[in-house]
């Protein structure tokens, strides 16, 4: 009961600490307010008003079609432009695309025969360049079989396909993009919070009263986890409801306190983690410098942002120990797809069971560092 005692008085202690710390909490009300909002709302993956240029040198009543079937909000209004001008447009950004009409394109058309038209693409915007080119191959499809069923007799198609999109049905990206942002905010936070916490004591010199006190340096780390913790836990359950349902206005299929215990698992991997780094660093630069590619690369390879199928295969294998990886998973579950515990309670179990990993050894080196000093 007194190490209870210590590590919850600890942890007020260092609650106290952060709600005094004016960019601590600015930078917290920013990353789960703000940072969602403009994440949300800015950053798409889907096509919109991409510029595009045609070549039409058939000037048919179908390649006139092809070009009225272009229309925003994908796309802007296509503009006409000559051959002679595709290079010099494509190598000053103008078009994102240059679709090239051959000439007799519709009379080879009904002739039976095949013919090709070129696409030009600027994939210097890679998702805009996969996205758009396959909008721009539908359309043209669909115009070219469309002129062709007006001169020939309709043929049942053997095959009818019906496309449903679950949990997405309008395929919005700010639906993805708002949840995500708030699965790799809580780990960017995790990681500078509780190392910060651990740095401004060494840097102000608290952590020699700590020395003199009656305490452990595990009831003291301890302390740091679950104070740091519950602060995140609190701000990403309130943008879930706050940013996420109400100003975004998008649906959260899952049980907002299921999301909240993985969350709490996760933050106890994370922290530790982020204790962990802090005992390595000897300056709040150093521990930033440490910390940032830390987080990125947990961020980038957890398959929020790139699916982790389509990752290396020794990769998606080495990123099974990283919590980020598992807490992903378990947050598109809950939040998107609305699983119960009996989905994810795999998630959870390998997220606690890194995290005891993670704390053993910020528990090690955190003695360590105490005992040196």
């Amino acid at each position: 009961m007194r190490a209870l005692t210590n590590i919850f008085r600890l942890g007020v202690k260092e609650l106290y600490s952060v709600m005094r710390d004016p960019v601590l909490v600015g930078l917290i009300l920013y990353t789960f307010t703000i940072a969602i909002y403009s994440v949300a709302n800015n950053v798409k993956t889907e096509v919109s008003n991409a510029s595009v240029a045609v070549v039409d040198e058939d000037r048919s009543v179908l390649s006139e079609r092809i070009r009225g079937a272009i229309l925003p909000p994908y796309f802007k209004p296509p503009e006409l432009i000559s051959w002679a001008e595709v290079d010099a447009a494509m190598d000053r950004g103008l078009y994102s695309f240059v679709l090239v009409i051959p000439a007799d394109f519709q009379r080879d058309l009904m002739r039976g025969e095949v013919p090709s038209v070129q696409l030009d693409i600027d994939a210097t915007a890679m998702t805009l360049a996969g996205n758009g080119a396959a909008y721009l191959q539908s359309i043209v499809q669909e115009e070219a079989a469309k002129y062709l069923a007006r001169a020939e007799p309709e043929s049942a198609s053997p095959v009818s396909l019906e496309i449903r999109a679950m949990f997405n049905p309008n395929l919005e990206s700010s639906w993805f993009m708002a949840v995500m942002q708030i699965v790799n905010n809580v780990t960017i936070l995790a990681i500078i919070l509780s190392g910060a916490a651990v740095i401004r004591e060494r840097e102000r010199g608290t952590i020699e009263h700590l020395l003199v006190m009656p305490v452990t340096p595990t009831e003291i780390m301890l302390a740091k986890i679950w104070a740091n913790g519950l602060v995140i836990v609190a701000a990403a359950v309130v943008s879930l409801h706050l940013v996420v349902q109400g100003f975004l206005g998008i649906p959260v299929a899952g049980s907002t306190a299921l999301f909240a215990l993985g969350t709490a698992a996760y933050l106890f991997s994370m922290t530790a983690l982020g204790i962990a780094l802090s005992t390595v660093a000897r300056s709040m630069p150093q521990f930033g410098l440490l910390s940032i590619p830390v987080f990125v690369v947990l961020n980038m390879l957890s398959g929020g942002t790139t699916p982790l199928e389509s990752m290396p295969e020794r990769l998606q294998q080495v990123m099974q120990v990283s919590p980020a990886t598992h807490f992903t998973t378990f947050s598109q579950a809950v939040l998107y797809r609305g699983a119960g515990l009996d989905v994810v309670w795999p998630s959870l179990a390998a997220i606690v069971g890194i995290g005891a990993v993670f704390l053993a050894v910020a528990l090690l080196r955190f003695r360590q560092t105490m005992s040196a000093r």
